[in-house]
């Protein structure tokens, strides 16, 4: 990870940064701080969303809204792929051919 970071592979999705802050973060002014210096994706409206709900067949797939987000702001910004720990957004990013390992 800490190579992808240092040679400006990784971008972030600003519903990341929200969702770490509602959580309980060892230093976190200094993590929410280097989290904001991260260049961001660009995020997919709602209607995108929606339209790759249905066209990717993201329902009963047992994600959430914010994993449908994520999903469909790695569409719209190419050659971008998606790392994640959640188990059922990595089936579905690996259905989808987006998951990035970082092996």
């Amino acid at each position: 990870m800490r190579k992808h970071l240092n040679d400006g592979n990784v971008v972030i999705h600003p519903f990341i940064v929200a969702e770490l802050a509602l959580g309980s973060l060892q230093d976190r002014t200094k993590t929410l701080a280097l989290l904001d210096l991260l260049p961001q994706m660009r995020v997919a409206q709602l209607n995108e969303v929606r339209l790759t709900i249905e066209a990717r067949s993201l329902y009963s797939r047992g994600i959430g809204l914010t994993d449908a987000h994520l999903i469909a702001s790695v569409f719209i910004n190419p050659s971008t792929l998606l790392w994640t720990r959640d188990k059922q957004l990595r089936k579905v990013a690996d259905d989808l051919g987006i998951h990035a390992s970082l092996a």
